[in-house]
């Protein structure tokens, strides 16, 4: 849970008394090895305060990766598990370049540091009182007020929110639960330009949103699902897959593309499309972009003759029906010794069929267990390619 950090806390942690205190503990290590030790010393030196000032200086380390350059920033735990990073931050906010926003469930100011960068207007607001505390030292240039995301409180903005997504302590999947609701959220924002960001596992479909649904990954992990409003969607577009590099750099793929692919037998490659491009079913689309094809019309992986630059590729070099016995019979003839094993569309666990195999070879290889039809099949391939 963390630190339940008060206004009285945030108070005391920007005062300079407050300031040199975190100056001081932040030169502790505060590793596994240490921290038991560093505890002790930061109750001696400073009381009752020790427990948010190691907070404070753990959780900006925490941080350096996720937003760069917040060094001062002042986070609770809960704030900084749900905020946006700022290479993902940063995407969202090149869309609103030029606009007025209203972030109304701005946190510690995350979404706002990103904002500003690009929007005419920002301003940010939430209900949250310490965060919004928070808020306004992280982002200092940006107006912040506590306000009800569902009581509007400015005209002519973009809004922009992120609903909570725990409920009762766990996190949740049902929009109705989010906090505030999603479905309330659309309802009183109906009128305005209204972009939320979501988690990827929510069910789109089930939401009938009018508007474009976009799934965003960073560095290979699939991180939000964004809904626009259908204003801010480019016109024919009701998704769209974001894949971003750690430097910004990224593509996008969205289904007003072309998504027909021919019904051929495996090529030579196999390409396991990035998550984003999955989760918001473009697998067609995407592989329609760059000459592939399916190995089966229910399953994302893709085959071709050639790989797209700068993407992950398995070289096939061998297909066999799949059966354990089979499989670690063509895995001991090609003297494998470590395997990493891929599974789509069967009921497998990688973890669970690994020591099963039994390898006692040199070499590496890549499993890919799916199934064609309804047959299960393996493909046995070389480490793969980037």
């Amino acid at each position: 849970m963390g630190y339940d950090f008060t206004a009285q806390d945030v108070g005391y942690l920007l005062s300079p008394d407050g300031a040199l205190a975190l100056a001081e503990v932040d030169r502790f290590e505060l590793t596994s090895r240490t921290r038991l030790a560093d505890i002790g010393r930061a109750r001696t030196r400073f009381g009752d305060r020790a427990a948010m000032l190691v907070e404070t200086v753990l959780l900006r380390r925490k941080a350096i990766g996720k937003l760069p350059g917040s060094g001062g920033w002042l986070f609770t735990d809960e704030a900084l598990q749900q905020a946006t990073p700022s290479v993902v931050a940063r995407h969202r906010a090149r869309r609103l370049a030029g606009r007025s926003v209203h972030d109304v469930t701005c946190s510690v100011g995350a979404e706002l540091a990103a904002l500003s960068e690009t929007a005419s207007v920002v301003l940010g607001s939430d209900l949250d009182a310490v965060r919004l505390r928070m808020a306004a030292h992280n982002v200092p240039a940006v107006a912040v007020a506590r306000a009800d995301a569902l009581a509007p409180c400015s005209r002519g903005t973009v809004v922009v929110a992120d609903p909570a997504r725990r409920a009762g302590g766990r996190r949740t999947f049902d929009p109705a639960q989010l906090q505030p609701p999603l479905p309330d959220l659309v309802s009183v924002y109906r009128s305005r330009d209204l972009v939320v960001k979501c988690a990827p596992g929510l069910d789109f479909d089930a939401l009938a949103w009018d508007g474009e649904v976009e799934v965003t990954s960073l560095s290979g992990g699939v991180r939000e699902a964004c809904l626009w409003s259908r204003d801010l969607a480019e016109p024919g577009v009701t998704r769209r897959a974001s894949v971003l590099a750690a430097d910004g750099t990224g593509w996008t793929v969205t289904d007003a593309e072309p998504d027909d692919i021919p019904e051929r037998a495996p090529g030579q490659w196999i390409v396991d499309p990035d998550g984003a491009v999955v989760r918001a079913g473009l697998v067609r689309q995407y592989a329609a972009r760059h000459g592939l094809w399916q190995l089966d019309p229910q399953i994302a992986y893709l085959t071709g003759d050639t790989v797209p630059a700068g993407v992950r590729g398995f070289r096939v070099l061998e297909r066999i029906k799949f059966s354990e016995k089979v499989l670690r019979q063509e895995l001991a003839r090609l003297d494998c010794g470590s395997v990493e094993i891929l599974v789509r569309g069967v009921d497998i666990d990688p973890a669970v069929l690994r020591p099963r195999l039994k390898l006692k070879g040199t070499r590496a290889y890549s499993v890919i267990v799916t199934r064609i039809g309804r047959a299960g099949v393996a493909f046995v391939c070389a480490p793969p390619t980037v």
